[in-house]
């Protein structure tokens, strides 16, 4: 498992300690460098944290920004690697102010798992109900609950069991996947790397010993999935070649010809045999290259270059897909929108649409609502504003090979763009069709 990667996104109210749980699980997994560690004890030393000489501020290893280390919060999504014997890890954290939301969101849409930190002293709050329903909305595999500072409320285990049981309501209510609940102090360290002596009757494992061990996305989805690969460019070598390469080196060098990209779901083998979005050309995998290295085989999240027997015609923007598999193209879209924009969306904008490596005119149609975040329910708005999450509907110029969100996360989300700045409007993840769930969507006077 050394060579896997597993990407997760921790999340919480504001002052829950999700900085200093990553700066604590950073620091404990031997993860930080020596002069990053004299820097950040030398800053905790100034700032009078703590009442032990060396006593270390674990969340100035996170929190990077100016503004966030003079308020205490954090504003940006901080991304870590790190690694340990077992796993490489890309970590988000993400902020807790109900502000930043959308940077939660951007956090957690490539996660394999989100870590949601729940204060011992407050159990479960509003922003921590808000928090779940993005995770449930944008179907993260995995979700773990850790019941910080636990050592505030003196490693009560009767107020564990009672946070627990919030959580098991809550998750109940969300429809959410089945959720892992820990309880640790970031601070103290306990049950974040190593199990503590101070919960003897918590029996599970640590926060670190869970992440090295759930399936990530793309294990589960390796089988599960058929070949989705956005092509990104076609390869054909130019240039002189060396003196000294032999008649038939010269000769492959002048016939290769590859289409490159990362593959976002599925398996690609030699002898498959594929087709290309659009038009339905089907044909067969003759090679497939990572850099200098020759395939017999590759699975997502690789980025390879896939030789194939026919020229087809394959530009930035095609699909290649698992023969038979060929997604439904759509002119429209029934999508929920997580909207990061300051300027509210209205019915009729005229935007960009870019899924995987295609990017296509777009207008918004149709606001069918808002959700409400605490219950998930949709309610009546005629507008979406800066982190709403809403239902519309996007009428397309060009057909987009998209699918379900629930299906295929990798070809059901989208970036939103303005048109004329280029600046990220909103994040979407496509949904079923309104009339297959009963409704209707009333007919569009825009064109594009």
């Amino acid at each position: 498992m050394a060579d896997t990667l597993f990407r997760f996104a921790t999340a919480g109210s504001v002052d829950d300690g999700k900085s200093t749980l990553v700066g604590r699980l950073l620091h404990d997994s031997k993860s930080i460098l020596a002069d990053q560690l004299e820097q950040v004890t030398r800053t905790s030393a100034e700032r009078g944290f703590g009442n032990d000489p060396g006593a270390i501020d674990f969340a100035l290893l996170t929190d990077g920004l100016r503004a966030e280390r003079e308020q205490g919060i954090t504003i940006d999504v901080a991304y870590r690697y790190f690694s340990t014997g077992r796993r490489s890890f890309i970590l988000a954290d993400c902020p807790g102010h109900v502000q930043y939301t959308r940077n939660m969101v951007t956090g957690a849409t490539t996660a394999d798992a989100v870590v949601v930190l729940i204060d011992a002293r407050k159990g479960v709050l509003e922003q921590t109900r808000r928090h779940l329903a993005v995770v449930q909305l944008l179907r993260v595999s995995h979700v773990i609950l850790a019941v910080n500072k636990i050592d505030l409320v003196d490693y009560s285990e009767a107020r564990f069991v009672e946070i627990t049981a919030e959580i098991d309501a809550l998750v109940e209510e969300s429809g959410l996947p089945d959720a892992h609940v820990i309880p640790v102090s970031a601070l103290a360290g306990d049950n974040v790397v190593e199990r503590s002596r101070n919960t003897p009757w918590y029996t599970g494992p640590s926060l670190l010993e869970l992440l090295e061990t759930l399936p990530s996305t793309d294990e589960l989805d390796t089988d599960a999935k058929p070949l989705r690969l956005p092509i990104q460019l076609v390869i054909r070598p130019q240039g002189a070649l060396a003196d000294t390469v032999t008649e038939a080196e010269a000769e492959a060098f002048r016939d290769y010809r590859a289409v490159a990209g990362r593959i976002s779901s599925g398996t690609i083998r030699i002898g498959d045999r594929v087709q290309v979005f659009p038009g339905g050309a089907t044909t067969t995998v003759v090679g497939i290259d990572q850099g200098a290295t020759a395939l017999t085989e590759a699975s997502a999240p690789r980025s390879v270059a896939v030789q194939l027997a026919d020229e087809l015609d394959a530009a930035r923007g095609t699909l290649l897909v698992s023969a038979g598999t060929l997604p439904t193209p759509r002119r429209e879209l029934d999508a929920a929108l997580f909207w990061f924009d300051s300027e509210p969306l209205r019915p009729g904008a005229r935007v960009l649409v870019k899924s995987g490596t295609s990017t296509v005119k777009g207008i918004v149609t149709l606001i069918h609502g808002r959700r409400n975040l605490t219950s998930l329910q949709l309610e009546d708005a005629e507008t979406l504003h800066v982190n709403d999450i809403g239902q519309t509907t996007i009428h397309l110029a060009t057909e987009l090979a998209v699918e379900e969100y629930s299906a295929n996360r990798g070809r059901g989300a989208f970036l939103v763009i303005d048109a004329q700045s280029g600046a990220t409007l909103a994040a979407g993840i496509v949904t079923k069709p309104r009339h297959l769930e009963g409704e209707s969507n009333p007919a569009t006077t825009f064109t594009i």
